[in-house]
């Protein structure tokens, strides 16, 4: 034999001695079974020879001789029942029936030992419980709280001798303990938080497991209002108002009312339970100054706290020059303005009084640059000398502008350059002659058109005497014929001596 075959061999002894004396220290050790109290349970008997030579079968607790049965007789019945096989059946398993048996029988089986076996009883979890506090119950058992608050989550159980709880949100273990109830917090609880949370209790001695969840939501309203916005429908008397309110759970409730000066009270059109609310409205709904208002409601938000977004409507009110005049050959360019509509309207540009719509082409060039919408005509012609109308729609009315183009020819622009030429010189003669009036006006003429060449003049000179003069004004002889002129003029000439 070689030295590694020796070795081999030398293990191999080694081992098979271990594996000996374990099976001996296990045959002395006392095999340990587990049964639920209430329940049946089944002890084997060790050494027995087989239901065909076994006689008498004696069953010891703690050393003491617990029941004898003789095989010749059938099996009894109660708590207590040995059976042809020599094992105990134990039914209705109680906390009393935890000890030591061994099985004693007759004739023993020589090729096994016996081996004492030791019953242990084990009882639960049992009404395992648990609590959110605070929270409101919902009808199919979920409990919800509004976001920002303190929650609480307690679990306990009964359980035969020890048990372990342990609280998970999920897949992830939360808190966890050995004692009869288990309890841990959320503060300023948050839409994370919410979902299922379960509460699991096992035995420490027979592993039996339970578990218990509870379904958690956290109810918050946006912090935003709703959003109101407006689309035009396909027919011009209507309107469609989408009124939406994301980021809040659970979908809150949306109301479409409106209130006139009218009547105050409010009139509700839609309610619906959803994020976005979409409405039509026709015209014969809506009037000028109305109140179109969406309210948002949530089940945590107290009355008198809604949120909403609203709307005044007005009726569009395109402004712009009513009178436009041109010439032939030029461009002219027709402006609009409608700004103070809601909904906005629509603004088109019409022509005659048929209203045809202007559509962009060659000869009409529309553009819009935010509220106004400009018509510019190209190459003016006689014929386009019409009336043109700016036309503004909204849901609520329909208004228009009336433009009067007028187109003058060439030949009527020399003439009103030759009106105005004779206008400036009419305006110059005038001032001319103001001015020679104003330079003499140290000339006071007493009556005017003399048929005579016959004056009368007084001269009153100014001195630094203060001698006021009293002789008279001797007047001109009469005329060769006898008689005075009709008409006469006295000239009074005013002199300064300088001193």
């Amino acid at each position: 034999m070689t030295v590694f075959g020796a070795v081999l061999l030398h293990v191999l002894l080694y081992h098979a001695a271990l594996s000996t004396a374990a099976a001996a220290e296990d045959q002395d050790k006392p095999l340990v079974v587990i049964g639920e109290k209430g329940t049946t349970i089944v002890l084997p008997c060790f050494g027995s020879p087989g239901s065909d030579t076994l006689l008498v079968t004696q069953w010891k607790k703690s050393g003491q001789i617990l029941v004898t049965h003789n095989n010749t007789q059938p099996p009894p019945t109660g708590h207590l029942s040995v059976q042809t096989n020599g094992s105990l059946k134990i039914t209705d398993l109680m906390f009393l029936d935890e000890d030591e048996y061994e099985c004693m029988p007759a004739p023993k089986n020589s090729d096994s030992s016996s081996r004492t076996i030791l019953l242990r009883v084990a009882d639960g979890p049992n009404n395992i419980a648990i609590k959110t506090e605070p929270a409101t119950a919902l009808p199919n058992g979920t409990r919800y709280i509004q976001k920002g608050t303190n929650v609480s989550f307690n679990c306990s159980s009964e359980s035969t001798p020890s048990q372990n709880l342990t609280w998970y949100f999920g897949d992830v273990s939360r808190a966890f303990g050995t004692a009869p109830s288990l309890n841990f917090q959320i503060s300023n609880v948050q839409p994370a938080d919410q979902g299922n949370y379960t509460c699991r209790a096992q035995n420490f001695l027979s592993n039996k497991t339970v578990t218990r969840s509870q379904e958690l939501l956290v109810y918050y309203a946006p912090d935003r209002h709703p959003n109101c916005s407006w689309e035009q429908a396909s027919q011009s008397d209507l309107v469609l108002l989408s009124c939406s309110w994301y980021g809040g759970y659970p979908t809150p409730t949306l109301q479409v009312f409106l209130v006139s000066e009218q009547s105050p009270e409010p009139k509700a059109v839609s309610t619906s339970v959803t994020e976005n609310l979409v409405v039509t409205l026709n015209r014969t709904m809506l009037n000028d100054g109305l109140n179109v208002t969406c309210l948002g409601q949530f089940s945590e938000l107290k009355p008198g706290h809604e949120k909403s977004c609203s709307f005044i409507l007005k009726s569009p009110y395109p402004v712009g020059a009513p009178l436009v005049a041109t010439l032939e050959g030029t461009n002219v360019t027709l402006g609009c303005s409608e700004e103070s509509s809601l909904p906005p309207a629509k603004t088109v540009w019409q022509r005659g009084k048929s209203q045809v719509v202007i559509v962009p082409s060659s000869k009409y060039i529309l553009t819009v640059q935010g509220p106004v919408l400009t018509l510019t005509i190209v190459n003016v012609t006689k014929d386009d000398e019409d009336v043109y109308f700016c036309y503004s729609e909204n849901v609520v009315a329909a208004r228009e502008l009336e433009v009067y183009l007028t187109v003058r020819s060439s030949a009527d622009n020399s003439g009103a350059v030759v009106g105005v030429f004779i206008s400036v010189l009419i305006v110059v003669a005038g001032i001319t002659l103001g001015f020679l009036a104003y330079s003499r006006r140290d000339r006071i003429c007493l009556s005017i058109g003399l048929e005579e060449d016959r004056t009368d003049v007084m001269s009153l000179v100014e001195s630094d005497d203060e001698d006021v003069f009293h002789n008279a004004v001797p007047r001109l002889p009469p005329v060769s014929n006898g008689h005075t002129p009709t008409n006469t003029t006295t000239l009074v000439e005013i002199h300064r001596i300088q001193s």
